[in-house]
């Protein structure tokens, strides 16, 4: 059964009272809303306002059986062409406060942590400087533990306010969920992982714990990271950034590059002549392209190197 037919007009009814009717659109296409760039239509698009609208969202879907795909910047995702079928809440500035307090910042899911980064230096709070140039939410980068420049989400982390989906009942159907904060002691946070991607929790929110600086001093340390990104990164292209984890005792990008594989295309998709460890679009490229050109360049250096690289990039929808 297509998802789309699960939810049916008083679904669609209870998600607009959810997070109100102008924050409810269908058919949305995701190539607006991914930093690739790529991908076809959402079945249903919730941009909801406050907390309290997510989760009614996410309660309703769950007691309907809908399926839920929860997205902030798009940076890391590579969308399928046909799209995502089921409801996608968007957490982008629609939910993007940020407060700070003493030397903690709070974020919501949808801020973006290069506007955390900058209230935290206009705060004189050190410790964002190395991520500030990552182009995730809060959410997305406390889901992946999103890092650079042997720093991490986190070493900055106190605590996350996630929402843990509910059991099923005895009867078989779903139940709510319910809201909860995690230290970050608790959340198991490695090299691009954490239990919140490995228990399918939602985030809500963050607290970052930072140290007191220099504003200009940070701003200095800021504008280091971002010249030394943007000489070896393809920013100017639209990509979802690094394409594969780094493998252990190697670099993906000097494997792919000793490979023969830069500059590497299929269809319009394009393993990067600045960095080979991304593939961009170059040129109008499909989901299909990006992942026939994964999927090559595993190849190839599986069979000149014997390493396999794994994707960092989330592939969702359908393909």
């Amino acid at each position: 059964m297509h998802e789309y037919d699960r939810i049916t007009d008083e679904v669609l009814c209870a998600l607009g009272a959810a997070v109100g009717e102008d924050n409810l659109v269908l058919f949305e296409p995701m190539s607006a809303h991914t930093t690739f760039k790529i991908g076809g239509p959402a079945d249903v698009m919730l941009t909801p306002r406050d907390k309290e609208s997510v989760v009614r969202a996410l309660d309703t879907c769950a007691i309907a059986g809908v399926p839920v795909t929860v997205v902030g910047n798009g940076s890391d995702l590579l969308v399928g062409d046909r799209g995502i079928r089921g409801v996608v809440i968007l957490l982008r500035e629609n939910y993007a406060a940020i407060d700070v307090a003493g030397t903690r910042i709070h974020a919501q899911a949808g801020a973006l942590l290069r506007d955390v980064a900058l209230a935290a230096a206009e705060a004189e709070l050190s410790g964002l400087e190395p991520l500030w140039g990552i182009p995730a939410t809060v959410g997305g980068a406390c889901h992946m533990n999103a890092g650079a420049y042997d720093a991490c989400a986190a070493d900055v982390l106190e605590s996350v306010e996630v929402y843990e989906p509910g059991a099923k009942a005895p009867d078989g159907t779903n139940m709510r969920g319910f809201v909860r904060t995690i230290p970050v002691s608790e959340l198991h946070m490695g090299y691009r992982q954490s239990r919140i991607h490995d228990e399918g929790l939602i985030v809500l929110s963050a607290t970052f714990s930072l140290a007191p600086g220099n504003e200009r001093m940070i701003r200095a340390d800021m504008d280091t990271y971002q010249k030394r990104r943007e000489e070896k990164q393809p920013l100017e292209m639209p990509s979802a950034g690094s394409t594969f984890k780094r493998p252990q005792g190697y670099f993906a990008g000097k494997l792919i590059m000793d490979a023969g594989l830069r500059g590497c295309r299929v269809g319009g998709a394009q393993v990067s002549e600045k960095h080979c460890g991304f593939v961009v679009n170059a040129d109008h490229a499909t989901a299909a392209d990006v992942n026939a050109l994964i999927e090559h360049v595993q190849e190839e250096v599986k069979a000149q190197f014997g390493v396999e690289l794994e994707p960092e990039v989330k592939r969702i929808g359908v393909f």
